[in-house]
């Protein structure tokens, strides 16, 4: 790729006169133009990168990007900033990166729940999720913990907590969430639409907020990410009844699938990777990609996601693209037919 690069970059019009004389001075200032670009990328990176996160420091999200970014740090030879934009689902810190140079220093830690979700309940967005952004590689995924508050509920099966549900009657019982249109909101909402009963969603600020009411006895239950519920689960003070992925986690398992409770196809896990800017140039996509997939390959990177209870997925662009084309417009039907709307 480099010979290549010198080779555009260095084009010898001089032993070609017909050639010059047939460009016109447009077609040259394209040729030119186009060799600027690939003369860069050829170099890249040569200056510190950025990573924005839409969410607070020390949520999941901030997490995995510290971690994922000080290993790409040493694959790219220049160091990976953290920039924390939270705010409106993320929807902030992926618009600052879409308004970016698509120079592949500005990333974005993208989700479902700003990507997909919150395009799906908010449709006046200034961005497009699909056509502002690169997709570089989906990086972990985890599923979501059904669990509630012992000393509310007697339930211990997801058929219980149902019948207690329907027995109490609609809107006489809550569920938390992080906040409107994340992956705890979307799985609540799914599951109240699949037992037909009202259940009033409660929005935080936040995952460590919701947990902390439930786990003080003010709100029943909720859908927690894995990673931040299985340390209460473990020392009693939660009681786990379900996952939300279609497959048990090693981490818990013996705690069964919603779609083994009764809920077919229930599928419902958060996800982080990495996007860049749209018509990123594909030697900086290359580049980007090898430095995450290579980051992902780390033992002790692997042992400590490992630990948090999150799994490795590691895609590369064209796989995480096929994912989001996939996913996009299902959950796009998915929340219209669940009625979701900004609270």
């Amino acid at each position: 790729m480099k010979t290549t690069l010198r080779a555009v970059g260095a084009f010898p019009f001089a032993r070609l006169p017909g050639l010059v004389r047939a460009c016109t001075g447009a077609a040259a200032a394209a040729l030119a133009m186009g060799a600027a670009p690939l003369a860069v990328a050829a170099d890249f990176p040569t200056k510190p990168l950025r990573v924005v996160v839409g969410f607070a420091p020390g949520g999941g999200a901030d997490v995995v990007a510290r971690l994922v970014g000080a290993k790409m740090s040493e694959q790219l030879g220049q160091q990976v900033v953290v920039e924390n934009r939270p705010g409106a689902t993320g929807t902030i810190a992926a618009d600052n990166v879409a308004r970016s140079p698509a120079d592949g220093y500005s990333l974005f830690l993208g989700s479902q729940s700003t990507l997909i979700v919150a395009p799906a309940m908010y449709p006046k967005l200034p961005f497009n999720p699909l056509a502002d952004f690169t997709p570089v590689s989906q990086m972990v995924s985890m599923p979501l913990l059904l669990v509630v508050n012992p000393d509310m509920v007697k339930a211990t099966t997801v058929a219980e907590l149902t019948a207690e549900l329907k027995a109490k009657g609609a809107g006489n019982v809550t569920y938390a969430s992080s906040g409107q249109g994340g992956p705890q909101h979307i799985a609540g909402e799914l599951y109240k639409k699949m037992i037909g009963v009202d259940v009033t969603h409660v929005p935080y600020k936040g995952e460590s907020a919701a947990l902390a009411d439930v786990l003080g006895g003010h709100v029943p239950f909720m859908f927690a990410n894995l990673p931040v519920a299985q340390s209460h689960v473990q020392n009693g003070k939660l009681r786990a009844l379900a996952v939300s992925s279609l497959e048990r986690h090693p981490k818990m398992a013996d705690v069964p699938t919603m779609a083994e409770s009764g809920f077919k196809d229930f599928d419902v896990l958060t996800w982080y990777g990495i996007f860049a800017p749209a018509k990123l140039p594909e030697p900086v996509l290359a580049r980007l990609s090898d430095a995450i997939l290579t980051a992902l390959k780390d033992p002790g990177l692997r042992r400590n996601l490992d630990e948090q209870g999150l799994t490795l997925i590691g895609s590369t662009p064209q796989d995480f693209k096929r994912m989001l084309d996939t996913e996009t417009p299902r959950w796009d039907k998915a929340i219209k037919e669940m009625g979701l709307r900004p609270e």
